[in-house]
Protein backbone atom coordinates (compact mmCIF):
# COMPACT_ATOMS: atom_id res chain seq x y z
CA UNK A 1 0.00 0.00 0.00
CA UNK A 2 2.83 2.47 0.77
CA UNK A 3 4.52 1.58 -2.24
CA UNK A 4 0.89 2.30 -4.38
CA UNK A 5 1.05 6.02 -2.38
CA UNK A 6 4.53 6.75 -3.34
CA UNK A 7 3.76 5.74 -6.97
CA UNK A 8 0.58 7.80 -7.23
CA UNK A 9 2.40 10.89 -5.80
CA UNK A 10 5.26 10.49 -8.25
CA UNK A 11 2.85 10.19 -11.23
CA UNK A 12 0.99 13.18 -10.04
CA UNK A 13 4.29 15.61 -9.29
CA UNK A 14 5.46 14.58 -12.85
CA UNK A 15 2.75 15.79 -14.56
CA UNK A 16 3.44 19.11 -16.05
CA UNK A 17 2.03 22.50 -14.00
CA UNK A 18 -0.87 23.01 -15.99
CA UNK A 19 -2.62 19.65 -15.44
CA UNK A 20 -1.42 19.39 -12.40
CA UNK A 21 -2.64 22.84 -11.26
CA UNK A 22 -6.27 21.79 -12.89
CA UNK A 23 -6.09 18.53 -10.44
CA UNK A 24 -5.74 20.63 -8.15
CA UNK A 25 -8.34 23.22 -9.01
CA UNK A 26 -10.77 19.95 -9.80
CA UNK A 27 -9.64 18.79 -6.09
CA UNK A 28 -10.66 21.39 -4.36
CA UNK A 29 -13.70 22.03 -6.33
CA UNK A 30 -15.38 18.51 -5.90
CA UNK A 31 -14.67 19.63 -2.15
CA UNK A 32 -16.99 22.31 -2.43
CA UNK A 33 -19.42 21.03 -4.35
CA UNK A 34 -19.64 18.07 -1.68
CA UNK A 35 -20.56 20.72 0.77
CA UNK A 36 -23.31 22.77 -1.34
CA UNK A 37 -24.42 19.18 -1.62
CA UNK A 38 -24.79 18.51 2.08
CA UNK A 39 -27.19 21.59 2.21
CA UNK A 40 -30.84 21.89 1.54
CA UNK A 41 -31.12 22.67 -2.11
CA UNK A 42 -33.43 25.70 -1.90
CA UNK A 43 -30.05 27.26 -0.67
CA UNK A 44 -27.94 25.70 -3.33
CA UNK A 45 -30.47 25.99 -6.51
CA UNK A 46 -30.16 29.95 -6.80
CA UNK A 47 -26.20 29.51 -7.38
CA UNK A 48 -26.59 27.20 -10.08
CA UNK A 49 -28.01 29.74 -12.77
CA UNK A 50 -31.72 29.68 -14.51
CA UNK A 51 -34.06 27.13 -13.21
CA UNK A 52 -35.69 25.05 -16.15
CA UNK A 53 -33.39 26.78 -19.28
CA UNK A 54 -30.90 25.28 -21.16
CA UNK A 55 -27.63 26.70 -22.00
CA UNK A 56 -27.07 27.27 -26.24
CA UNK A 57 -25.61 24.15 -28.21
CA UNK A 58 -23.41 26.29 -30.04
CA UNK A 59 -20.11 23.92 -30.78
CA UNK A 60 -17.04 26.84 -29.96
CA UNK A 61 -13.71 25.23 -31.16
CA UNK A 62 -11.72 27.69 -28.44
CA UNK A 63 -13.37 25.70 -25.72
CA UNK A 64 -13.32 22.51 -26.46
CA UNK A 65 -9.64 21.77 -24.96
CA UNK A 66 -10.65 23.58 -21.70
CA UNK A 67 -13.77 21.44 -22.04
CA UNK A 68 -12.60 18.42 -22.51
CA UNK A 69 -9.49 19.11 -19.31
CA UNK A 70 -11.68 20.06 -17.21
CA UNK A 71 -13.85 16.86 -17.44
CA UNK A 72 -10.76 14.56 -17.31
CA UNK A 73 -10.09 16.63 -14.19
CA UNK A 74 -12.82 15.87 -12.22
CA UNK A 75 -12.78 12.34 -13.52
CA UNK A 76 -9.65 11.66 -12.61
CA UNK A 77 -9.90 13.27 -9.21
CA UNK A 78 -13.20 12.33 -8.69
CA UNK A 79 -11.82 8.68 -7.83
CA UNK A 80 -9.32 10.29 -5.37
CA UNK A 81 -11.66 12.31 -2.81
CA UNK A 82 -12.17 11.35 0.90
CA UNK A 83 -15.63 12.13 0.22
CA UNK A 84 -18.45 11.00 -2.53
CA UNK A 85 -17.73 12.47 -5.82
CA UNK A 86 -20.53 11.15 -7.43
CA UNK A 87 -22.76 12.84 -10.90
CA UNK A 88 -24.28 15.64 -8.53
CA UNK A 89 -21.16 16.80 -7.16
CA UNK A 90 -19.26 16.61 -9.99
CA UNK A 91 -21.82 18.24 -12.53
CA UNK A 92 -21.88 21.17 -9.58
CA UNK A 93 -17.68 21.17 -9.26
CA UNK A 94 -17.55 21.29 -13.00
CA UNK A 95 -20.45 24.42 -13.61
CA UNK A 96 -17.69 25.94 -11.50
CA UNK A 97 -14.87 25.18 -13.09
CA UNK A 98 -16.79 26.76 -16.11
CA UNK A 99 -17.70 29.51 -14.76
CA UNK A 100 -14.10 30.83 -13.62
CA UNK A 101 -12.98 30.55 -17.52
CA UNK A 102 -16.42 32.21 -18.35
CA UNK A 103 -17.39 29.36 -20.34
CA UNK A 104 -21.50 28.43 -20.20
CA UNK A 105 -22.85 25.60 -19.01
CA UNK A 106 -26.18 23.44 -18.31
CA UNK A 107 -26.90 21.20 -15.27
CA UNK A 108 -28.95 18.50 -15.86
CA UNK A 109 -30.99 16.25 -12.88
CA UNK A 110 -32.87 13.50 -14.00
CA UNK A 111 -35.04 10.11 -12.80
CA UNK A 112 -35.66 6.55 -13.68
CA UNK A 113 -36.68 3.61 -12.17
CA UNK A 114 -34.13 0.62 -11.82
CA UNK A 115 -35.21 -3.45 -12.91
CA UNK A 116 -37.22 -3.09 -8.95
CA UNK A 117 -38.52 -0.44 -9.73
CA UNK A 118 -36.81 2.03 -7.00
CA UNK A 119 -36.15 5.65 -8.24
CA UNK A 120 -32.47 6.62 -9.02
CA UNK A 121 -31.23 9.52 -9.70
CA UNK A 122 -28.46 11.59 -11.77
CA UNK A 123 -27.09 14.47 -12.84
CA UNK A 124 -24.31 15.71 -15.85
CA UNK A 125 -23.10 18.82 -17.17
CA UNK A 126 -23.08 20.12 -20.92
CA UNK A 127 -21.48 22.75 -22.62
CA UNK A 128 -22.34 23.30 -26.22
CA UNK A 129 -22.22 20.31 -27.32
CA UNK A 130 -19.74 18.56 -25.13
CA UNK A 131 -21.04 16.75 -22.14
CA UNK A 132 -18.61 17.61 -19.15
CA UNK A 133 -19.93 15.48 -16.75
CA UNK A 134 -22.17 12.51 -16.56
CA UNK A 135 -22.67 11.55 -20.21
CA UNK A 136 -22.75 7.75 -19.59
CA UNK A 137 -25.81 6.03 -19.33
CA UNK A 138 -27.93 9.31 -19.06
CA UNK A 139 -30.27 7.66 -22.38
CA UNK A 140 -32.08 6.05 -18.91
CA UNK A 141 -33.18 8.81 -17.22
CA UNK A 142 -35.93 11.19 -18.07
CA UNK A 143 -34.65 14.93 -17.13
CA UNK A 144 -36.87 16.75 -14.50
CA UNK A 145 -34.84 19.96 -13.77
CA UNK A 146 -32.20 22.04 -15.90
CA UNK A 147 -30.27 25.01 -14.95
CA UNK A 148 -28.54 27.12 -17.43
CA UNK A 149 -25.88 28.74 -16.21
CA UNK A 150 -25.11 32.05 -18.41
CA UNK A 151 -21.55 34.31 -17.87
CA UNK A 152 -22.75 37.19 -16.19
CA UNK A 153 -25.55 36.07 -14.02
CA UNK A 154 -24.79 34.83 -10.18
CA UNK A 155 -28.59 34.41 -9.41
CA UNK A 156 -31.76 32.80 -10.87
CA UNK A 157 -33.95 35.69 -11.05
CA UNK A 158 -37.26 35.51 -9.29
Amino acid sequence: MFMNLIQKARTLLSLDSNTFMMYVEAYCSLGVARIQKSLPFSKIAPKLGRKMEETSLTYVPAHAEILESVSKSLETMSRYTLWESKCLVMAIAGMRMLERRGIESTLYMATARDKDGKMKAHAWLRSGLYFVTGAKGKEAYTVVGTFAKRMGEQKEEK
